[in-house]
């Protein structure tokens, strides 16, 4: 998942701080303030300070460079705690002994029991997912949380438009299945999902499911910037602001849109987020096409 972080004050967004390498003892400042601690001890997070150590369990082969990681909660019975939209930090330490962290959206049932699962693309250098792909079942891992990034509410918007591209779709297909599976939620959610080629695309089986099983609630529609086979059904090429402006709900609907990408991805539809802390200026084609920043969060 790429960082979320906020960009005003709304009763709907939760901020949490994280950077390339935070210090301890501002991120749990932190993340104690975006979370409420609640005294469960059927739910493995509650929000607050605590680190727990959580064993792999298995590693399962996504794509060329992404993997699934399944991480066993500290009970059989334990459900993740988490809420609707919402992640988790990771921490590693350094030789020099400072703390690296990161944020992960889990992609499994928020219900599940007794495990947690993770899609996660390697990253060259990146020292938290060169970590993650050289661990092997039963090495643990450091998780804090949950972390709030948007407080959805079923039924605020008619409509909700997720553009995302490679990575950035785990806190949107988080979104998607379970406003989809909602019976009580009527909101219309389109997928708009980038990715370099058809092998590429992260859970399209899942997503394909999802489509299949509510037709009139998601609609997704994928695209590639090459299609080596010349087979693919789909866009070949880039998410645009023509293509918004004839296919996605427009500024005047009662709508929100929600970008999660690389950077660029975030340059061409949103802009990038300002630092760690602010959303930064709407740029890109939603602000040509009289979004408002109201109506636009980048996680």
């Amino acid at each position: 998942m790429f960082i979320a972080r906020y960009a005003r004050q709304s009763p709907k967004i939760v901020p949490y701080a994280v950077g390339a390498i935070a210090i301890g003892v501002g991120v749990a400042f932190l993340s104690s303030k975006a979370s409420t601690v609640i005294n469960d001890s059927s739910k493995a997070f509650n929000g607050g300070w605590k680190w727990i150590d959580l064993e792999l369990e298995k590693v399962v082969d996504e794509s060329h460079d992404s993997k699934r990681f399944f991480f066993k909660l500290p009970t059989d019975d334990s459900a993740s705690g988490l809420k609707l939209a919402s992640a988790l930090l990771t921490r590693i330490k350094t030789r020099f002994g400072f703390p690296i962290i990161r944020p992960y959206t889990p992609i499994n049932d928020m219900e599940d029991k007794g495990y947690i699962e993770f899609l996660i693309k390697h990253y060259e250098g990146g020292k938290m997912t060169d970590h993650l792909f050289n661990m092997k079942p039963k090495d643990t891992l450091s998780f804090q949380g949950p972390i709030a990034t948007w407080e959805w509410k079923a039924n605020s918007y008619d409509s909700l438009t997720l553009i995302g591209g490679g990575a950035g779709i785990t806190p949107l297909y988080q979104l998607i299945r379970n406003i989809a599976k909602n019976p009580e939620d009527k909101t219309k959610i389109n997928l708009y999902y980038g990715n370099k080629t058809p092998n590429d695309i992260l859970l399209k089986k899942e997503l394909d499911e999802i489509q299949r099983r509510y037709p009139d609630k998601v609609k997704v529609t994928y695209f590639v910037d090459n299609d080596p086979t010349g087979k693919f059904e789909g866009n070949v090429g880039y998410i645009t602001k023509d293509f918004l402006a004839e296919n996605a709900p427009g500024p005047t609907e009662n709508t929100i849109v929600f970008v999660c990408g690389p950077p660029p991805l975030m340059d061409s539809i949103s802009g990038q987020k300002r630092n760690i802390f602010m959303q930064g200026p709407l740029n890109g084609a939603l602000k040509e096409l009289g979004y408002s920043s109201d109506q636009v969060f980048k996680f």
